[in-house]
């Protein structure tokens, strides 16, 4: 029989599909569902700090300054002894999910201040989060910031949240620090227990016929999984972490070619909203068949035998990859007559 434990920051799980943050987790009901499908572990939806703070101005406005209201609107208030804030609610939803998952949840946390980061970590490790995923989305857009700075700011960020927390911290990255391998030993050395890779930037487009700058949601693409097999590939053998795989996978091929990387979970969201629960089921199933039909024994066998320390051309991975795929283009003939 196949074993397919695997360790997610220091946690065992029975498999390595780890749904990710995604509307799916705001619901109990499909979390139960994607728990049935085979799901090892799940990250909740994140928690916003600017939602809690919008919600507070609103609360303090309506609530209590309603003297300056007269009778007849006052009536159209919400008792704020009922009142639940976006942090209750969440905390709430975390506590009845624990209640009733036997798979660990972690607690997805998206803030803006540091008192922030750290109050609603404490807030999330006390509701009883199995572990937090900061979730740490920052446009560099000031030509004044230097990569230092936004390294500084990541690094800064874990060292004040795991003053005040014990669980693991997952941090989620974006592909675009100028020295990754460096950047991640920073993390490790200041206590994280890993790092998810990477974060999915949304992108605003432009829409021509009102020329204005639209948000639109696109979901991932087998070929995003790409940039994830190459660093985490390169970042196997130098870091003790856990790596987390997050974006591209659709099929149990990228997930299987993501672990032979070295990821030690790989997370599931656009194929689960696009096809439901049961496509982590069969995800899990052809993993199963594909390691069976090349005597694997397990994904510990399997995990990292195709990073790049184990390579027997480790540039597979590196510059050389690069000149070598351009070169072999061959323009569609007739196209350039």
């Amino acid at each position: 029989m196949i074993d397919l434990t695997t360790e997610y920051l220091g946690l065992k799980l029975k498999n390595p599909l780890v749904p990710s943050a995604s509307p799916l987790s705001k619901q109990l009901d499909s979390l139960l569902r994607l728990e049935d499908a085979g799901a090892a572990a799940v990250v909740l939806h994140s928690l916003y700090e600017e939602e809690i703070i919008a919600e507070d101005a609103m609360s303090d406005r309506f609530l209590l300054h309603a003297d300056f209201h007269d009778g007849e609107s006052s009536g159209f208030l919400p008792d704020h002894g009922h009142f639940q804030g976006a942090l209750e609610r969440y905390l709430e939803h975390l506590r009845r999910v624990k209640q009733r998952l036997s798979i660990p949840v972690v607690a997805s946390l998206n803030g803006v201040t540091p008192s922030g980061w750290v109050d609603l970590g404490r807030a999330l490790q006390e509701a009883g989060a199995d572990a937090l995923e900061l979730n740490v989305y920052h446009v560099a857009a000031d030509p004044a910031e230097s990569g230092d700075s936004v390294e500084a700011r990541y690094v800064a960020l874990l060292a004040e949240l795991r003053s005040v927390v014990t669980i693991p911290v997952v941090m989620k990255l974006p592909p675009f620090f100028s020295s990754l391998p460096h950047f991640v030993r920073r993390l490790e050395l200041v206590g994280a227990s890993g790092v998810a890779l990477f974060n999915r930037f949304f992108q605003p487009d432009i829409d021509l016929d009102s020329l204005r700058m639209v948000d639109q949601l696109h979901l991932s693409s087998r070929e995003e999984a790409l940039l994830r097999i190459r660093w985490i590939a390169i970042l196997r053998a130098q870091t003790q972490m856990t790596l987390a795989a997050t974006g591209g996978v659709h099929s149990a091929d990228e997930a299987l070619k993501l672990l032979l990387a070295g990821a030690d979970v790989v997370h599931l969201a656009s194929c689960l909203l696009s096809h439901g629960s049961e496509r982590l089921s069969l995800i899990l199933r052809d993993i199963e068949a594909w390691m069976a039909e090349r005597e694997y024994h397990s994904i510990t066998q399997l995990k990292g035998s195709m990073c790049q320390s184990n390579l027997r051309d480790p540039d597979a991975v590196a510059r050389r990859s690069y000149i070598k795929v351009l070169d072999s283009f061959t323009p569609r003939s007739g196209v350039w007559r």
